[in-house]
């Protein structure tokens, strides 16, 4: 099984997953709530992450994501939502301030 590398800001906790899995894994791996999920439909906007390096790491955006993140305000390209992406390869994400 083939495992990439997810380091996450701002708590600089890395975690590893195997290719292919969704970002929600995370809950699994650590005890701590190192991304807030709300609905993991990509609905809600809890889940929202910075990109820092990996963009493409992370499979595409769909249209419905990126309408929803244009929503929120978070364009550009850098944002995700957490909830939407499966790990293809090693990533730096910064967890969103949603305030």
């Amino acid at each position: 099984m083939i495992m990439k590398r997810l380091h996450i800001l701002p708590t600089g906790t890395e975690i590893f997953l195997p290719v292919g899995s969704p970002l929600t894994e995370v809950d699994y791996e650590s005890s701590h709530r190192l991304i807030p999920f709300g609905c993991r439909s990509g609905a809600c906007g809890a889940c929202v992450i910075e990109v820092l390096e990996g963009l493409g790491s992370l499979g595409e955006p769909d249209d419905d994501e990126l309408d929803f993140l244009e929503d929120l305000g978070r364009t550009g390209g850098s944002h995700r939502l957490a909830c939407q992406c499966r790990l293809q390869g090693d990533a730096t994400i910064r967890v969103a301030d949603t305030t």
